[in-house]
């Protein structure tokens, strides 16, 4: 069989497996391989998709000066994205925090179908717990920070990306279904994203439909994170955490001028380097923003690390270079 013809045949079993209107190989030189697709043909794409799944005329996602942002209502939401380093060698990058960064939106037509658009991602206001407008919000969002991450995803790392646990729990089943076809769309993989879920005791009754949502997402090829916040966050959980054995357990630095960061935390971050121990995976400590805690990464055996002292540190040292 001819090459040509082998590239047709993986372009059509592509678009049967992922019916997203794209024929992601080519030919040049003679060589086959992926094409990139355009960001603003990208933001078209997702633009159409929505109008067809919201039955409206709006188009949220646009592209200003190579960024993307998404209109939600009267606000503009767009990405940051926080190196997430090894804590043995901080200037290797092991991937990417991405967080919500929220502005006004100034532009007049924009401004103009403010009504429209927030109509269509509320339009289930009223329905209990509100889970389908975190579900739209959420997918709005993960489209503008797959978008951004382009630029970084030439590095082979991984992005790790916040879900709501109310979207887990309002979708019932096949999740990352519908991000895994975004996920395609921009060129890469479901192992180059890692779903991370802020975990506590408010959702103590919903641990079985949690897990079962996260395990979806596994078997599609994410990786799971939980993100405890403040480590004592982690009493109560051991047996979610156990049953679930999360690739990443992400732990804010303390408070340093809080007698409990000397007397408390040691003990409970013991117990819980224990228990990832167990399961397996790598511990984060996020947020360090100061001297003294970047002393605790390395001593407490953390295997990752993210904050603004790291992310200085890099910079002075490519200033200095």
């Amino acid at each position: 069989m001819s090459l040509p013809h082998l590239v047709n045949r993986s372009n059509e079993r592509f678009e049967t497996e992922h019916p997203i209107g794209i024929r992601p190989f080519h030919l040049q030189n003679g060589l086959a391989g992926e094409s990139a697709i355009p960001l603003q043909q990208l933001v078209e794409h997702f633009n159409n998709r929505f109008e067809k799944e919201h039955h409206s005329s709006f188009r949220p996602f646009i592209v200003d000066k190579g960024l993307v942002s998404g209109l939600f209502g009267p606000i503009r939401i767009g990405s940051v994205f926080l190196p997430v380093r090894h804590s043995s060698d901080n200037d290797t990058i092991a991937g990417h925090a991405v967080q919500l960064s929220v502005s006004p939106c100034n532009d007049s037509l924009h401004d103009a179908q403010t009504g429209e658009l927030g109509n269509v991602l509320t339009d289930a206001i009223k329905q209990p717990a509100d889970f389908q407008s975190i579900i739209n919000l959420d997918r709005l969002c993960r489209t503008v920070h797959m978008l951004n991450y382009l630029p970084y995803a030439h590095q082979g790392n991984v992005l790790f990306l916040d879900v709501d646990p109310r979207h887990i729990l309002g979708v019932k089943q096949d999740h990352g279904a519908y991000f895994e076809e975004i996920i395609v769309k921009c060129g890469l993989a479901t192992n180059n994203i890692v779903i991370s879920m802020a975990v506590n005791s408010f959702y103590a009754l919903h641990h079985a439909q949690l897990l079962d949502g996260l395990n979806n997402y596994r078997q599609r090829g994410y990786r799971i994170a939980l993100n405890l916040g403040n480590l004592y966050s982690a009493n109560g959980l051991v047996d979610f955490i156990a049953k679930l054995s999360p690739k990443y357990l992400r732990v804010n630095a303390p408070d340093i001028d809080s007698p409990d960061a000397e007397v408390v935390w040691p003990s409970a971050l013991s117990a819980l380097k224990d228990l990832q121990g167990l399961v397996g995976g790598q511990t984060i400590l996020q947020q360090v923003n100061r001297k003294q805690q970047a002393f605790i990464a390395p001593a407490a055996g953390f295997d990752l690390v993210q904050g603004l002292y790291f992310d200085k540190l890099s910079e002075d040292y490519l200033r200095c270079m």
